[in-house]
């Protein structure tokens, strides 16, 4: 599941530099973000200097997830992950409690974004390494190369549309060679790409 996350309150508990990590996943899909610790990292003093996140200097409190979309837990103490779990619980929250996944009711997943783009790994939280080992070889493999793709298809999608012209997802299916387009984007001819796109699509009426 796809979560849309623009503007929308997140509280993480936790200072450290798994916190960290939580909150600059959160920042790429441009949450507001709180973080409630009573020491904090270089990563997240830096961010709070920059009022790029809203710090709060103490320990959790009941009522801190009040108002919260999303809440991560990030702290190394088991009680105090429990009793953010039950507040979630009690309010209804998302919560994910990291490395301790029965305390959670959703799992993050290790990610590959390359613009619209996003490849998700999980284990289920079972082995959160080889989701990151995963993530680690994917980068490797999956350039910008495909944000670009991904933006060209998305406007001869909106271009064929506003025309009245319905294409079946088979027919886009066999349009999109991969191989090739992306070699013609890899080598700076996006426009023989929509072309490529509009001569396999334009006359493919349902």
């Amino acid at each position: 599941m796809f979560l849309d996350l623009k503007e929308k309150r997140c509280v993480v508990i936790g200072g450290g530099n798994v916190a960290l990590r939580k909150v600059n996943m959160l920042l790429d899909h441009s949450a507001k973000i709180e973080v409630v610790s009573t020491e904090f990292c270089e990563g997240l003093e830096a961010l709070a200097k920059n009022d790029i996140i809203k710090v709060i200097r103490r320990s959790y409190e009941t009522g801190d997830l009040e108002g919260m979309f999303i809440v991560i837990a990030a702290t190394d103490n088991r009680e105090t992950n429990e009793r953010i779990t039950a507040e979630a619980n009690e309010r209804g929250i998302l919560i994910n409690v990291v490395d301790t996944p029965d305390l959670c009711n959703f799992i993050v997943p290790s990610y590959v974004r390359r613009g619209d783009v996003t490849l998700a790994i999980s284990t289920n939280g079972r082995s959160p390494a080889l989701a990151r080992k995963l993530r680690t070889e994917l980068e490797k493999q999956f350039g910008e190369e495909y944000a670009q793709l991904a933006e060209v298809a998305a406007e001869v999608r909106s271009e064929l549309k506003q025309k009245g012209i319905a294409v079946s997802s088979e027919k886009w299916q066999d349009a999109l060679d991969l191989d090739g387009l992306l070699d013609l984007i890899r080598s700076g001819q996006k426009d023989k790409v929509r072309n490529r796109l509009w001569y396999d699509l334009g006359e493919a009426v349902d």
